[in-house]
């Protein structure tokens, strides 16, 4: 019987030495926060004033905060899903369009895709607020933003998707040309279903991205959640408090859209298993 992993099980010994420096490690966090902490303590950070009207129910400015950082975060959720939606969208067509383009007009689609990636999202965001207007596009601030993430988004997304594609084995298509498919239903009802299951992972990682990068709206006076942090501490004055809460708020918002891409990839091959097996099932037994 072969083993089924790419290194030896560890002896005794690894095992220790595991341990070991696991128990190490661990200790060395520990204490490294607890130290943290002290010295927060020292310096008054960890006092109610600070804490209170972020985590406290009963304090008097609790609730008018939270209504105000609610706002931003509502703002941040709704452009968030805007700029996902079209990057997907939009790199999915991209993907497909530089795959089966034409050689004569095949540089045109690689060079927006490669002026795009170069350019920093924030450089996107400032344009799209700065140029549009110019040319007589007046859309409200939250479509600046929008349109400036979804720029830079949708290329990485249609590169993702396109190596997926790539990374096929060849006799998927040929199967399916076999078979009388034509070119568009290989694409849309064999290839790329596979390409978004197997690429679900670095799409997961490029979603909580743009979900991050609404941050930037502040280049062009869109009040997100950050920015709406940053104008509550100017008032209360408690800017470790209140950018750890947002860090966590966001912590919590992109761990949840991973779970629920994670739920999806299991129902779509829990699907894909259920016709498989149907198909089988439908197929006579030859002789």
């Amino acid at each position: 019987m072969t083993n089924s992993v790419l290194y030896e099980t560890p002896g005794p010994r690894a095992k220790r030495r595991a341990f070991y420096a696991s128990f190490g490690v661990g200790a060395a966090l520990l204490a490294a926060a607890a130290w943290a902490l002290i010295q927060l303590g020292r310096r008054g950070q960890l006092t109610a004033e600070k804490w209170g009207p972020l985590i406290d129910p009963t304090n008097a400015t609790f609730a008018t905060l939270w209504n105000f950082l609610g706002q931003g975060l509502l703002r941040t959720l709704q452009v968030a899903a805007l700029a996902m939606a079209l990057s997907l969208v939009i790199g999915t067509a991209l993907a497909l369009t530089r795959i089966t383009s034409a050689a004569w007009y095949r540089w045109a689609v690689v060079g927006v895709v490669e002026l795009l990636r170069g350019i920093p999202v924030v450089i996107a965001i400032f344009f799209a607020a700065r140029v549009l207007p110019e040319l007589g596009i007046d859309l409200p601030t939250a479509w600046y933003l929008v349109i400036g993430l979804t720029a830079y988004n949708s290329v990485i997304i249609a590169e993702i998707l396109r190596a997926g594609i790539l990374s096929l084995p060849r006799g998927q298509s040929e199967a399916a040309y076999a078979i009388g498919m034509r070119r568009r239903q290989v694409l849309f009802s064999v290839l790329l279903p596979q390409a978004f299951r197997s690429m679900l992972p670095a799409l997961i990682s490029q979603l909580v991205v743009v979900l991050k990068d609404t941050s930037l709206g502040f280049v062009i006076g869109y009040q997100e959640f950050v920015r709406q942090g940053q104008i509550s501490i100017q008032e209360l004055n408690n800017p470790i408090q209140a950018y750890f809460v947002i860090a966590v708020v966001f912590i919590v918002v992109n761990y949840a859209l991973s779970r629920v891409a994670v739920f999806t990839e299991h129902r779509l091959s829990r699907r894909s298993a259920a016709g498989a097996t149907t198909l089988a099932q439908r197929e006579p037994v030859g002789k």
